[in-house]
């Protein structure tokens, strides 16, 4: 068998020819995410990392007969997080497209905010003496976090600001555009840091509703972790060509985060709900391969989203990241490289940014990436970081140009 790998494919579209070839050829195509799982040496694995170290058959059989690389998922100047990261893996440069997280996971609760609105993520976060002791408080469940949206959104919001209830400590605040001039610091850089509050021309309105919530809560959480509200991420909606339009064929995205669901709503994917996905530790990784196996059958294409890695790396858990990840390898990966046998199918595998354990935050460093062909032979590698070193990073939003093109 030929290699088939071409580099720097483009800007994230397709011309004509290769979408004949593409359609011709039939196959289908898988993009997995483990989310924050890569990280930095670690002592308690012998200056490994957990890429490095995990009981991971499966990945490591695709990059040893496929092609390992670097992707640079994060631009210079933007923040490290999943959105600008997903938004490139997505095929989108974050240069032209990246107004904000917020916005995208408003997209994915059906919100389409006017011209003239900016979203903010809203986190129900616990701060004690001044120091942000957790993001998510508690990892409150949606069924405990409802209903205290609702109380503050029954005393500060009104007029032009309200609050609207999202899934676990996730949730979103519209405000007027002018309300969208500060700097805000993500609460999960903070952790076990003091607070950082937000500066600029609207900050004192904004910390004025953090500091209001604060009584809120007080009385609305009997458990007492949801001590306030954290405004940051905010940002106009984005207008984005759909996969469709760059790539000529359809697809589908698994998530249980919804600002990777809103990158799925804004692209035109069909974004599949899967029962048992919870963006946690506990989340179903067999259902979510199933139900990615069921969606090849309707669609070209399928990306199914882990978030399990990433709140590994923000908690400081090493044990917890390496568990993460050899789920996603057995649970995931294996029942779709076992389904698949036989079939014609691509895979990209890589994730959006590191999460590293000992910084418990993300960095913009690039990541490792590999992609497989089932009818190919690539000239394999090692998909780790140390293994990816030497290799000049790809820019993210060309990736999937790459997967889709044949060299």
């Amino acid at each position: 068998m030929s290699a088939y790998f071409v580099s720097g494919a483009g800007e994230g579209r397709l011309d004509s020819d290769d979408r004949l070839a593409i359609m011709e050829r039939q196959l289908k195509y898988l993009c997995l995410i483990p989310d924050g799982v890569a990280d930095q040496p670690c002592d308690a694995l012998g200056g490994r990392t957990p890429l490095e170290a995990a009981e991971i058959p499966t990945i490591r059989r695709w990059a040893g007969a496929g092609l390992t690389g670097r992707a640079r998922n994060v631009p210079s100047g933007f923040p490290p997080g999943s959105d600008v990261a997903i938004m490139s893996i997505l095929g989108l440069d974050p240069a032209l497209y990246f107004t904000g997280r917020a916005p995208l996971e408003a997209a994915a609760m059906g919100i389409e905010l006017a011209e003239n609105q900016v979203a903010y993520r809203c986190n129900l976060v616990t701060v004690e003496d001044g120091v942000m002791k957790d993001f998510s408080a508690g990892h409150i469940t949606t069924e405990s976090a409802r209903p205290l949206i609702g109380a503050i959104d029954d005393v500060l919001g009104g007029g032009e600001i309200s609050f609207v209830p999202g899934v676990g400590y996730r949730h979103i605040c519209i405000v007027p555009e002018e309300l969208g001039e500060a700097e805000c610091v993500p609460p999960h850089d903070l952790t076990d840091k003091a607070i950082v509050l937000p500066s600029g021309p609207a900050s004192a309105k904004l910390i004025e509703l953090m500091d209001a919530s604060k009584d809120v809560l007080a009385e609305a959480d009997p458990s007492g972790k949801a001590t306030q509200i954290w405004l940051w991420g905010q940002g106009k909606q984005p207008s984005t060509p759909t996969f469709e339009d760059r790539y000529g064929m359809t697809g589908a995205i698994i998530t249980a985060v919804d600002l990777v669901r809103g990158l799925g709503v804004l692209a035109h994917l069909e974004v599949i709900d899967v029962p048992g996905a919870t963006g946690y530790y506990d989340t179903d990784y067999s259902a979510k391969a199933e139900h990615a196996l069921e969606a090849l059958d309707r669609f070209d294409f399928c990306l199914v989203h882990v978030e399990a890695t990433d709140e590994a790396g923000h908690e400081g858990r090493l044990d917890l990241k390496l568990e993460a990840l050899e789920n996603f390898d057995s649970k995931i990966c294996a029942r779709l490289n076992e389904a698949l046998d036989g079939e014609e199918y691509r895979v990209l595998l890589l994730p959006d940014h590191p999460t590293p354990v000992a910084t418990k935050t993300h960095t913009d460093d690039p990541v490792p990436y590999l992609i497989y062909d089932s009818t190919a032979d690539g000239p394999g590698g090692d998909f780790t970081e140390v293994g990816t070193a030497g290799s000049d990073p790809i820019a993210g939003h060309e990736l999937l140009s790459n997967l889709f093109t044949n060299g």
